[in-house]
């Protein structure tokens, strides 16, 4: 094993887990998931079945990532933020997939909420508490319920 697994945490059967990363108390990665080197799940963090998560990303305590979901190179995500991946969940009956790519660099800050369906683009930044209901473009700072634009990374 070429990565660090607490005692407590569980990684089902047919799991690729990079080299270099660490798998904090009671995470839960499931069937067909894929995470890259050196990257970090904190504690209590979940982990869907078939998710793709690249190198070097750092997962913060609470976080959910289900099924549909793509987590690109160099991605953080803030405590207790919520990926979604039905946009019309029902406790009964059938639901539908709704895929959501978060690219290369980007950030999302702590208890923000990412609606199924978005990307949230390259170097972008979401704030802590918000919202993201739309794509949001690459290296831009989006804040609010819904998220919108504050400003470029580099103004």
């Amino acid at each position: 094993m070429n990565y660090f697994k607490h005692e407590t945490a569980i990684v089902d059967n047919n799991v690729e887990i990079g080299e270099g990363t660490k798998i904090w108390h009671w995470v839960h990665i499931c069937s067909g998931a894929k995470i890259g080197k050196n990257c970090i799940l904190g504690q209590n963090v979940y982990i869907g079945p078939g998710v793709v998560i690249g190198d070097n990303v750092k997962i913060q305590n609470n976080v959910s990532v289900y099924e549909g979901i793509t987590i690109e190179d160099n991605v953080f995500l803030g405590p207790s933020c919520v990926l979604t991946n039905d946009k019309r969940p029902k406790a009964v009956g059938d639901w539908k997939l709704t895929e959501t790519i978060l690219k290369k660099g980007c950030s999302i800050g702590a208890n923000a909420t990412i609606v199924c369906g978005v990307t949230i683009g390259e170097g972008a930044l979401v704030g802590s508490g918000s919202v993201v209901t739309k794509n949001v473009e690459s290296n831009i700072i989006v804040v609010g319920n819904p998220a919108k634009l504050l400003k470029g990374i580099h103004e």
